[in-house]
């Protein structure tokens, strides 16, 4: 199954980059601000969790059809009751426009990559920790909601797979987070609602 998702990841963002080098420069250039609001669903091992978190984005359009989107998210939550993971994601996205007009409803698909940096510590004692740098790959889709020539309020569904060490953690005696090397994947389902304004043109649109 993860096989099939990471054959999925390729085709898709090769798909998306051909569509980019042919389409129309109509909107090129448009440069938008956003902030939004995130909520993370968490499979790691053999436990599922919630994370909520906050962040924001600005985009920059390539033509018509094709944008993208530049992000940062921190997100928080629960390791059952003794300690708390911490996410924060640093990536881009390229997205796409397959209906031709813009309305007030506007579905996109997207592909990209981002980085993450996860900490996962006890809660009784915050120097009891682990870290962990990786790699990954996302893709979804979304819908704008355009509430003026320049605002929307965005909706996105993205799946993501980390590429990174696993982090084991051990109950008894006591609280022990472990690193046992090499690679594996996690995977994270994500929720975003974001608002964004455009603010200028980055260069001149003929």
């Amino acid at each position: 199954m993860r096989n099939t998702f990471i054959l999925f990841f390729i085709i898709l963002s090769l798909q998306i980059t051909a569509i980019c080098q042919t389409n129309t420069e109509q909107k090129a250039g448009e440069f938008s601000l956003g902030v939004r609001n995130s909520i993370g669903f968490v499979y790691e091992n053999d436990w599922n969790r919630i994370a909520f978190g906050s962040g924001g984005q600005f985009r920059i359009r390539f033509s018509e059809k094709v944008n993208s989107d530049w992000f940062i998210d921190f997100l928080q939550g629960d390791l059952e009751d003794f300690g708390k993971r911490t996410d924060v994601h640093i990536g881009w996205s390229v997205m796409y426009y397959p209906l031709n007009e813009q309305k007030f409803i506007q579905p996109y698909i997207l592909a990209g990559h981002c980085f993450e940096f996860l900490r996962m510590e006890e809660n009784a004692n915050f120097s009891n920790y682990a870290e962990r740098k990786s790699a990954s790959v996302q893709a979804g889709a979304g819908i704008h909601f355009h509430i003026s020539p320049k605002a929307d309020i965005s909706l996105v569904g993205q799946y993501m797979m980390h590429f990174g060490t696993n982090i084991d953690i051990t109950r008894t005696p006591s609280i022990t987070f472990n690193k046992p090397g090499g690679v594996s994947l996690q995977d994270h389902f994500l929720l975003h609602l974001s608002i964004n304004y455009m603010l200028f043109d980055l260069w001149k649109r003929k």
